[in-house]
């Protein structure tokens, strides 16, 4: 039963989450826009963390749910979050990075994980720009 419990908190490994997706889990990026279109799990829907419970109806109810981030810990809260409205909802523990690291594909095909935060957004913007002027 620990083991159970453990596993609401810390989350699913990067493979498990994409098992349960291939069995018709949904995902949902709760990342930044700027996050999101660097790169994302495919199939995934894109809810950033502060609309979600505004917009949470946009999420299935009968099917499973599972969160990501860019580490883990707004998904981790966003789970627990939709857990406590009713929705069977995990996160994967690691978040995108971890998925990256093991290797999982990401949308776009040359997608990357984009570090999170204002500062990082700025900088995404003026990388984006200097790539369409060279």
């Amino acid at each position: 039963m620990s083991e159970e419990s453990e596993q609401a908190t810390e989350g699913l490994t990067p493979q498990e989450a994409s098992e349960r997706a291939d069995a018709g889990a949904q995902l949902v990026d709760v990342r930044s826009e700027h996050e999101w279109e660097a790169g994302h799990i495919g199939g995934a829907t894109h809810i950033v963390y502060d609309e979600l419970s505004e917009r949470a109806q946009e999420i299935d109810r009968d099917r499973p749910v599972i969160l990501y981030c860019r580490g883990g810990n707004r998904s981790s809260a966003g789970a627990a979050a939709l857990r406590s409205a009713g929705y069977d909802a995990v996160n994967v523990a690691g978040g995108i990075s971890a998925w990256a690291e093991e290797g999982l594909p990401l949308e776009p095909e040359d997608g990357y994980v984009a570090e999170s935060g204002e500062a990082a957004a700025i900088l995404e913007a003026r990388r984006r720009e200097g790539a369409g002027h060279g």
